[in-house]
């Protein structure tokens, strides 16, 4: 039977696709022809549904201390530190490529770290500085700070530490506040809670409301996993982590727990709220900002970054493109805005293009 079954002809498909276009010749007449808005670039743009700007970025920049210098982070190809008087520069670069804010995340010395995070309570610390200076050259432009000890702390975490090694969370929620002033005081337009403490929105929304502080915007890191894709920017901190932050941070898996997360900070008196990471996440962008339909943003993260511009730098992928696709991604998901360290890079590409 099977020299028989080896014995039948192959078929011509060449001969029975023709035939078979020929037989469904009048089905070819086709009145939709989807492809037809494609022919062009202007049609391509006359149709296009999701638009990237400048308007939806924020742009990430790390801090050192001292004076006029740039230090490249290893783990992200074309980000540097910068010290407080690079970083005006930068703001100032930022204004002019109609950038609307950017968030500022130092590198402490490790001299100035303890268990406590004292240095997050220093007005004179890197941020208040930076936010400071920035805000006397470049007042137009939004400054975001983040709230959390995890730059601060000699062993990386968020909050405070026990000696068992539980994350002590009301403790942690009073230096949170003591921070939040601290920022607001220095000028910070937008202060973004980022530890994943429960309670701390609210309770900063109270601190900065009593202290005069009622216009600071709170941006709430409402659902921030523990993920592993946060590696390059720890190095570009410089924190040395100890253990992990899977009894604070989301779990990976949870989805609609993410949903409760950003109704309690909501609630508590958030005006923004953030996902992040960023793309392995866009399933919760979108259900957020369907859910909620307030200000929703996403982070591309420093992992994120690092893969394209790795894959990018051994010709694996066309970096531009992928850089630009990913950022639409977002947009598309329903993100209002997206912290990335591609702003800059793609303010210069779409000023070009006008």
């Amino acid at each position: 039977m099977s020299a028989t079954l080896r014995s039948v002809p192959r078929p011509d498909f060449r001969e029975v696709a023709r035939e078979a276009v020929e037989a469904k010749a009048p089905a070819l007449a086709l009145r939709q022809r989807p492809r037809r808005n494609r022919k062009a670039e202007w049609s391509r743009r006359l149709v296009r549904e999701t638009v990237l700007t400048a308007d939806d970025l924020i742009w990430p920049i790390f801090l050192i201390d001292g004076e006029g210098r740039r230090e490249p982070v290893s783990s992200m190809p074309g980000v540097e530190r910068l010290t407080v008087d690079q970083a005006v520069r930068e703001a100032e670069r930022a204004a002019s490529l109609r950038i609307p804010a950017i968030g500022l995340f130092p590198y402490t010395d490790h001299s100035l770290r303890d268990a406590r995070g004292s240095e997050a309570l220093n007005g004179k610390n890197l941020v208040c500085r930076a936010i400071r200076a920035v805000k006397a050259a470049v007042p137009a432009i939004g400054i975001i700070t983040d709230v959390a000890l995890d730059p601060f702390t000699s062993h990386g975490h968020d909050g405070l530490l026990h000696d068992d090694g539980r994350i002590l969370n009301d403790e942690t929620v009073a230096v949170l506040i003591e921070q939040a002033l601290v920022q607001a005081a220095a000028g910070a337009d937008v202060v973004a809670p980022c530890d994943m403490m429960d309670g701390r929105v609210g309770a900063i929304r109270d601190a900065l409301d009593r202290a005069g502080f009622g216009d600071v915007q709170i941006m709430a890191y409402a659902a921030k996993y523990a993920s592993a894709f946060y590696g390059p920017f720890r190095d570009a901190i410089g924190t040395r982590l100890k253990g992990d932050k899977l009894t604070y941070q989301m779990d990976p898996h949870n989805g609609a727990e993410a949903l409760r997360e950003v109704a309690l900070d909501l609630a508590e008196g958030a005006d923004m709220v953030m996902v992040k990471p960023g793309l392995p996440y866009l399933d919760v962008v979108r259900r957020v900002k369907e859910t909620f339909d307030v200000p929703t943003f996403a982070y591309q993260v420093s992992g994120e970054y690092a893969m394209v511009m790795a894959a990018a730098g051994h010709g694996w992928i066309d970096g531009e493109r992928a850089m630009i696709e990913s950022l639409v991604a977002f947009k598309r998901a329903g993100a209002d805005g997206i912290l990335t360290y591609f702003a800059p890079r793609v303010a210069e590409r779409l000023q070009a293009s006008l």
